[in-house]
């Protein structure tokens, strides 16, 4: 008998956040008067999909504890349903390449990793569901997005030109690929300043992710502006996400 894939959280969170001009890395930042992580991790400990959720910190950390501590090491893990792993590296590739390793022993190669970003703390266990039901049996995978709906200009070849928005989407998280899948795609690429997200390195390989439209309250905050952007949605949640 063949055992349905089991779906995990892989939830890179080494980076400093620099554009935020804060003191502190941007995904302790409280919002709501709760870390921004904190609100990330709870969406996917609320949902039943999920068996365990791995965050990926920095070797030196000193924030981490007190947001997840009930996440302290391996001997935590089987109680709390979140581990910590201390293995980030440099770059948001890195740390996932080092998390994906870290926890070989406890993830199959058909089990599905859903890989979110730290900094989105409007992510729900509905758009989580949404995003399993609808491409959890894809082999290629596939992620939340939104489909464009403003005019986008560009100006690459120095005159302001419209490019059509027909077939056009803003890539969101999490991003769901089998763990064979995403270490493969993600350890041959050859060119890292190219990868600027997880579905691009395995559509190098030749395969297209499928697309599942996601929610704007699930935003990345990047800087100061988006703050309050956030503390309005996860003020007045929606239940319409599905």
């Amino acid at each position: 008998m063949t055992t349905a894939p089991r779906n995990f959280a892989l939830i890179p969170a080494a980076g400093i956040g620099s554009r935020m001009a804060a003191a502190n890395p941007k995904q302790y930042l409280p919002i709501n008067g709760k870390p921004m992580l904190r609100h990330t991790v709870d969406a996917f400990l609320s949902s039943p999909l999920i068996a365990h959720t791995f965050v990926v910190v920095s070797e030196g950390d000193g924030y981490v504890g007190e947001v997840l501590p009930e996440a302290g090491g391996a001997a935590a893990a089987s109680d709390s349903g979140v581990t910590v792993l201390r293995c980030g590296g440099a770059t948001r590739m890195e740390s996932i390449l080092n998390g994906l390793r870290a926890v070989r022993e406890r993830i199959g190669d058909r089990d599905l990793v859903l890989v979110h970003d730290a900094a989105r703390p409007g992510l729900t266990p509905e758009l989580i569901a949404k995003l399993i039901t609808e491409a959890g049996t894809n082999p290629a995978g596939g992620l939340l997005a939104l489909p464009v709906v403003d005019t986008v200009k560009t100006t690459k070849s120095g005159a302001t030109a419209t490019l059509p928005r027909d077939g056009m989407w803003l890539a969101q998280t999490p991003q769901m690929f089998s763990y064979e899948l995403l270490l493969r795609a993600l350890a041959s690429a050859a060119d890292p300043s190219a990868i600027t997200d997880d579905a691009s390195a395995v559509e190098l390989l030749g395969l297209s992710p499928q697309l599942v439209e996601g929610h704007p309250r699930n935003l990345k905050v990047t800087l100061p502006s988006d703050i309050r952007i956030a503390e309005m949605y996860l003020t007045h949640p929606e239940k319409d996400e599905k």
